[in-house]
């Protein structure tokens, strides 16, 4: 069995809805779980309506839900002919789903919320694409994936029941690769032991594929992107980026950890303990090889692998008495960012001082800074960049930085870092 997970930039429209189709028919003879994300912006488009609701505004919640449901309806109309009313059917029973939650009102935290609204996104996506690949003659299984998934309460960024998701996984879905090849599910979410819809957290599709791969000993997972392969840098900012063929999983993890948008570490464990192989490919164009990752030594040296960061902020603390900033002072300081949910992408411990380079998010930056300030004197410097080199060397650090004040520089044998104003 092998595992496909489309995103929702492969299903953004009717076209490319067909275009996965075509994909997915060239293996109809193989055993495929397949796992989508909600179309294009949906998500977005959800947390929009979340945010409406949790304000109490009920009546903007539901015209911002009204754009979601004609969206879906018009791309049922123009997907399918035969298949279009049950299709319709099924959208619309989720559709209700949702407007009973806008109905009341809301008495939990917003997380709570966005975890139940956002995950209609994938019921949506999934329900169309299904029957538009019974229209074109490919046997499948509908699967809602939060009758499988278990997860704890934590919403938006719910832990794994490993145990009972294997033994709902093994008793549900393999009777299903009995009567057809091909099992479709969703992405992102599952749902807690009161039926409550959770979702997964950062990159949540992809670790949803990596979960059954790993409890269905799949052959191999892939990742269907509007890339050609894993690039050594975002093309979008270094028109001359090169396609990478192949990876291991401890140099993707490494990749992922400076903020390539890569693969999520969590998305690599579960494929990691097993040994199983992950393949990137593109969707426009399925014929090209695309990048494998794997659990093998690499037989052949890797380019330079570059990360920019935009958009940062910097958070210089110093004691006030100037006392040494030993571990007492650091382990605040990281309580702080646990407590605000805060992931540093640089820190620097010095005599007196703590740096810290943090995505600038403003409302977090200034929490953080008032509630440090009760220990440090604290400064914050904003408009950086951070730069990652990793498999770097000089003439090429040199180039990137030529003309730009480095504030911050940290380095080991394969990675370089400058933060550059």
């Amino acid at each position: 069995m092998k595992v496909f997970k489309f995103g929702g930039a492969s299903v953004n429209s009717v076209e490319r809805i067909k275009n996965l189709g075509k994909i997915v028919k060239q293996y109809k003879d193989e055993k495929l779980l397949i796992v989508i994300s909600a179309m294009g912006k949906t998500t977005n488009a959800l947390e929009k309506v979340a945010e409406a609701f949790f304000q109490g505004k009920k009546d903007e919640a539901l015209q911002l839900f009204d754009q979601v449901k004609q969206q879906h309806l018009n791309v049922a109309k123009s997907l399918l002919v035969t298949e279009y009313f049950p299709c319709a059917v099924q959208l619309k029973n989720f559709f209700t789903e949702m407007e009973w939650l806008v109905h009341d009102k809301p008495v939990r935290d917003y997380d709570y919320y966005y975890d139940q609204v956002v995950c209609i996104g994938e019921l949506l996506s999934t329900s169309l694409i299904s029957y538009y690949l019974v229209e074109a003659g490919i046997a499948i299984k509908w699967l809602d994936v939060r009758d499988i998934i278990r997860t704890d309460d934590n919403f938006r960024d719910a832990t794994i029941d490993w145990e009972y998701t294997r033994s709902k996984a093994q008793s549900v879905i393999s009777p299903l690769f009995d009567d057809s090849n091909i099992v479709l599910t969703q992405g992102f979410i599952g749902s807690t032991d009161e039926n409550e819809s959770t979702t997964l957290g950062r990159e949540g599709s992809d670790y949803t594929a990596a979960i059954f791969a790993n409890i269905m000993n799949a052959e191999s997972v892939t990742i269907w992107k509007d890339v050609q392969s894993v690039m050594n840098a975002d093309p979008k900012k270094f028109p001359d980026a090169q396609p990478i063929s192949e990876l291991n999983y401890n140099e993707v993890i490494e990749m992922a950890y400076y903020g390539a948008q890569v693969i999520h570490p969590k998305t690599i464990k579960p494929l990691q303990n097993k040994s199983i192989p992950l393949f990137v490919k593109c969707f426009l164009e399925p014929s090209l090889p695309g990048t494998i990752i794997h659990n093998k030594s690499l037989q052949k040296q890797l380019p330079a692998i570059i990360v920019l960061k935009e958009n940062q902020a910097m958070l210089e603390m110093s004691s006030k008495d100037f006392s040494f900033v030993g571990e007492r002072h650091v382990g605040v300081l990281y309580h702080l960012f646990e407590k605000l949910k805060i992931k540093p992408n640089l820190t620097q411990n010095g005599a007196i001082s703590f740096l810290c380079v943090l995505d600038d998010r403003p409302e977090k930056i200034e929490r953080l800074a008032i509630e440090a300030s009760e220990l440090f004197d604290v400064s914050v410097v904003k408009e950086l960049s951070l730069l990652t080199i990793r498999h770097y060397n000089k003439q090429l650090f040199e180039k990137m930085t030529e003309g730009k004040k480095v504030l911050l520089r940290q380095q080991t044998n394969e990675t370089i870092q400058a933060l550059i104003q």
